[in-house]
């Protein structure tokens, strides 16, 4: 066995850092930010340029940079250099320029990103596992230097909309992970991106000379499941039961299969059947303010019967059920499935996984187009799960229009590039008054609503909303498991955030400017469920101390520690 697999100690050690060693650590790297005095202390001196930069004048610097880049690429690619260099100037200026810079750093940016990995690979971040670690997974995790507590973990079968990417993948646990500091300040030196590398079967890439994973087809059966379980295992053997697992873009054959092998033994959620759920239950709160009707008086169309639109139509139910007091089944019934063979329906044959739940009673025969089954069923609500463009066409979404006055279309597929339609396409044809929400943003239109002109800023149900404030609430209270009612509880206070301005203007989500403050609010609302499920390990506070329970463990972005006097060999201490 070769040494890098050998027993050997976590190298979580202590260690003070000093000159050119300091510049190089991106988590301690101040830039032009270290005084003279730290420059004289550290031994900086002529390491650096002369002038001393405030955090503040450092951030306007990279913004200039990124302003100054023509496409969403370079900018993403210099921003991410920011990272690896000086992680808190990075964080500083993705928070104070969330809105703008969220595009950048995930949904649509990064799915082009993760199409160009493996040509602007520039510096490993993260953590790869490949089947042939097999029986060694535990030696291959103590190389990662710090203690972790939260993973976000992808096996890069089903990235976004566009497929099968392999190793090409890790862009998407890189770009999550930043969402966890930036929308809800957890600490980026606890968090670790890991991509499972078990190959892949897309042609093209095997065929890539700068293809970064492993160049043979996916292994798939046993292996690929003990993978995943030692994986798994030791993860939480090293870092202790209460680390967060995040499983993120695995294909549709494995992603409710796993979450539900796994949520019952370790605190493991699946971001895109239960963020994705819980989000756009969200919105479905919210536009039933619009609507005046309940969750439950809607009829919807799910194009899409993946994961994502099982997971989105097993949280509506559940809503439902608690709502309004029936049993799970009869909650199923206002929810019909659009797959690749057309209307599921009971009897219908080629059913497999979860579909038959929603396999209802049916006498019109089979139905593939979309324009009729809508028209059939007489949907209000359609959410676009499909990663298939444009396939919400004129035809059915003006038969939308006509099946209710405020039709709810949400056309979720990311990035724009597969979304089923656009906001544009969507508001024009329902003479502007679609309740919309999107995967990834849209610029804002000018509608005519009700015989009045108004401008609307399509919503956007972005997982950012919910993942991060998840994560923190889940992380503040040590929990033990991630229960489906989180994601209920998450959606009611994200519904709960948005005003009625808001609402008049055609959003049915708060603004991402706002976000962090919205992440706090869902961290607080779901480290009380996790108080009153039973799953929190730490003590409870009173519960107006909940807040300040969630804001103790956030990072802070806002100020450079002095490394110098006393405090220095703390503040340069690695974290443990």
């Amino acid at each position: 066995m070769s040494k890098a697999y050998c027993n050997h100690e976590v190298p979580w050690t202590r260690q003070v850092l000093s000159g050119i060693s300091l510049i190089q650590d991106s988590h301690y790297n101040k830039g032009l930010a270290f005084s003279d005095h730290e420059r004289t202390v550290l031994g900086l001196h002529g390491l650096l340029p002369a002038r001393v930069m405030t955090l503040e004048e450092q951030a306007n610097q990279v913004m200039w940079n990124i302003n100054r880049k023509k496409t969403a690429l370079d900018k993403y690619q210099y921003f991410m250099s920011v990272m690896d260099s000086n992680e808190k100037l990075f964080y500083h200026v993705l928070i104070n320029n969330v809105f703008d810079l969220m595009p950048i750093v995930y949904t649509p940016t990064v799915g082009q990103a993760c199409q160009q990995f493996g040509y602007i690979f520039n510096r490993p971040r993260g953590m790869y596992i490949t089947i042939k670690d097999l029986n060694r997974v535990g030696s291959v995790l103590r190389n990662w230097p710090n203690r972790v507590e939260a993973i976000v973990f992808t096996d890069g079968e089903r990235i976004l909309g566009l497929g099968d990417l392999g190793a090409f993948g890790m862009g998407i646990p890189i770009g999550k992970l930043a969402l966890y500091t930036a929308c809800a300040g957890i600490n980026p030196r606890s968090l670790l991106p890991v991509t499972i590398d078990t190959g892949t079967n897309r042609k093209e890439l095997l065929e890539d000379p700068y293809y970064t994973g492993l160049k043979a087809k996916r292994t798939r059966g046993d292996a690929y499941d003990a993978l995943i379980e030692e994986f798994m295992v030791e993860a939480s053997k090293l870092w202790g039961k209460t680390c967060l697992l995040q499983f993120e873009d695995f294909g549709n054959a494995n992603a409710f299969r796993l979450l539900e092998k796994y949520k019952d033994r370790f605190c493991v959620f699946n971001d895109d059947i239960q963020g994705t759920a819980s989000v756009a239950l969200a919105g479905l709160y919210a536009a039933a303010r619009i609507t005046k009707k309940k969750i439950s008086e809607n009829v919807y169309v799910f194009f899409g019967a993946g994961s994502a639109g099982i997971g989105i139509a097993e949280l509506i139910a559940m809503a439902i059920c608690q709502q309004d007091g029936v049993k799970v089944e009869e909650a199923r019934k206002c929810i019909w499935l659009v797959d690749s063979k057309g209307l599921i329906f009971k009897g219908r044959a080629r059913l497999n996984g979860l579909k038959p739940r929603y396999a209802h009673e049916w006498k019109g025969g089979e139905l593939t187009d979309l324009a009729e089954i809508v028209k059939a069923v007489k949907a209000t609500a359609l959410i676009g799960v499909s990663g298939q463009s444009k396939v919400f066409t004129a035809k059915v979404i003006k038969q939308m229009g006509a099946n209710c006055d405020r039709p709810i279309i949400f056309p979720y597929s990311n990035p724009n590039s597969k979304a089923e339609a656009s906001a544009a396409e969507c508001y024009e044809h329902t003479g502007g008054r679609c309740i919309f929400a999107s995967g990834s943003p849209w610029p804002s239109q000018e509608i005519t609503l009700n015989g009045k002109k108004i401008k609307v800023i399509p919503a956007q149900g972005n997982n950012a909303y919910i993942f991060p404030g998840v994560a923190l609430g889940v992380m503040s209270t040590k929990a033990l498991h991630i229960p489906d009612q989180i994601f209920i509880t998450a959606a009611k206070t994200l519904a709960g955030l948005v005003t009625q301005d808001m609402l008049d203007t055609g959003s049915i989500y708060p603004a991402l400017k706002d976000i962090r403050k919205v992440s706090v609010q869902i961290a607080v609302a779901v480290a009380n469920e996790c108080f009153k499920n039973g799953h929190a390990t730490v003590a409870k506070p009173e519960d107006n101390q909940l807040e300040t329970l969630v804001r103790s463990v956030m990072f802070d972005h806002t100020k450079h520690t002095s490394y110098v006097h006393n405090d220095y060999e703390e503040s340069l201490e690695v974290q443990k």
